[in-house]
């Protein structure tokens, strides 16, 4: 009787040194794949919340660059990575227009969305000696004269910004196409363009333009949310400067390759919550302009569809849809 006692213990230790206790998770470093360069928007958000993130966890968590194709390779490798919990992503709106503008068959359908972390509202911002005072100025010439004849850049062609300002177009009733696209490499380029005269307006987020705002060297006319940005007070909303509904953000996210166990899933997700709403990450994030966000199970879910049949609409207004 006891040999069997003695079996049935060896076994039941055996197997828990197996399977392991539930606490065990995670009990190695954690890597959050970038698909964007060190030093961008996407990279300083996500080691932001990194840093509060390993606290939380208990182990050390790795903010890994994978760039290339616009953004594709990164967001592909998240998608490929082992489901295993130990390899998380951070996305962008750009994985909600690949498949839009046949760039990569890979969309937000293809990862299991945890929550968005922060977003950066777009906007219109001029140079300082612009004619146009106010967002109504600029869209009445817009609407008047001929194709071509006012410009903006702040991204490649069919980038997120150029979403931003063709959905703005759209929404004052004018051909998106009207505006000319000047494809640019990020924000800091296109904003020396709109202060030397190279084109008429920069509708990327006025954060990427705060240390030109505060030297007076542009101006924003307006930006794209519901409300007034803490960040802008003085700039008004779309609706309060043109009364139309428009409103764009570009958004951080936490993600994952689909198929992750769901009580692993269920720790990270708890602790990425308390990371994301632990004070020096929330200040960190405020002190740039960026307005930190966490979704409700589902609500990520939710506002992923949203954006991806509000983009592929825009897209379309502007030629570039291929599916």
């Amino acid at each position: 009787m006891k040999l069997l006692v003695n079996a049935a213990a060896g076994l039941i230790a055996g197997l828990f040194a197996v399977t392991g206790p539930a606490h065990a998770f995670p009990d190695r470093p954690i890597s959050i794949i970038v698909p964007w360069a060190a030093g961008g928007g996407t990279d300083a958000v996500v080691r932001t919340f990194a840093a509060g993130f390993q606290e939380e966890l208990g182990v050390p968590v790795n903010v890994i660059n994978r760039t290339g194709g616009g953004g594709i390779t990164g967001h592909s490798a998240i998608i490929n990575a082992e489901a295993d919990g130990y390899t998380l992503g951070a996305a962008s709106p750009e994985i909600g227009l690949y498949r839009t503008l046949g760039t990569a068959d890979i969309s937000l359908d293809d990862l299991d969305l945890f929550s968005r972390l922060a977003i950066i509202p777009a906007g219109v911002t001029v140079a300082a000696d612009s004619p146009f005072e106010t967002l109504e100025q600029l869209i009445a010439a817009v609407r008047s004269e001929p194709a071509g004849t006012y410009s903006s850049s702040g991204t490649g062609v069919g980038g997120s910004w150029h979403v931003a300002a063709g959905g703005l177009l759209a929404a004052a009733d004018i051909d998106p196409q009207k505006l000319k696209w000047v494809p640019s490499q990020g924000g800091a380029p296109a904003l020396m363009e709109v202060m030397s005269g190279g084109i008429t307006m920069f509708t990327g987020s006025p954060v990427e333009a705060l240390s030109l705002l505060e030297a007076g060297r542009v101006r924003t006319l307006a930006v794209m949310l519901d409300e007034r940005s803490e960040t802008f007070p003085d700039a008004p909303t779309v609706k309060e400067a043109i009364g139309k509904d428009w409103s764009y953000a570009n958004w951080f996210a936490l993600v994952a390759p689909k198929g992750i166990d769901a009580e692993a899933r269920d720790i990270l997700y708890q602790a990425a919550a308390r990371a994301n709403a632990r004070p020096e990450v929330q200040s960190s994030l405020k002190e740039r302009g960026i307005t930190p966000v966490w979704d409700a199970p589902g609500e990520f879910d939710a506002f992923a569809a949203d954006f991806t049949a509000k983009a592929k609409s825009v897209l379309e207004g502007l030629g570039l849809a291929k599916n």
